[in-house]
C-alpha cells in the first residue's frame, strides 16, 4: 500500500473586501448568482472560459461551506448597488429623464 499525499486547495480569495476565484478576476458573487439561477457548473464554465469545471465546482463548495456569511455578503452587495443607482439617478436626473423618455417613445 503506497502512501498518498492529499493536499487541500484554496479556490476563493479575498481581494479588496471582495470575493474572487484565486488569482482570477472572476468573483464569486458570479458564479453565485449563475449557480443560484440553476446553472450547471458546465455551463458556468461556458460562461467564464478562463476558470476551469474544478475551480467553478470549489467556488460553490466554498458558497455552500459559508452560505450564511456569503448571503450576507451578497446581500450588503444588493444594498450599497441600490444606493449607488439612487445617487447616480439623484445627480444625473436630466440623464435618467432623457433615457426614459426616449424608452417610452
Amino acid at each position: 500500500m503506497s502512501t498518498a499525499i492529499i493536499t487541500t486547495k484554496q479556490y476563493i480569495e479575498e481581494r479588496e473586501s471582495c470575493y474572487f476565484i484565486v488569482g482570477k478576476r472572476v468573483s464569486l458573487d458570479s458564479i453565485v448568482y449563475a449557480f443560484l439561477a440553476g446553472q450547471s457548473p458546465e455551463s458556468i464554465v461556458q460562461s467564464f472560459p478562463v476558470l476551469t469545471l474544478e475551480e467553478v465546482y470549489g467556488a460553490i463548495t466554498f458558497y455552500l461551506a459559508n452560505r450564511i456569511n456569503i448571503d450576507n455578503y451578497l446581500a450588503e452587495g444588493e444594498k450599497l448597488f441600490e444606493t449607488l443607482r439612487e445617487q447616480s439617478r439623484e445627480s444625473n436626473s436630466l440623464l435618467y429623464q432623457k433615457l426614459y423618455a426616449q424608452e417610452n417613445q
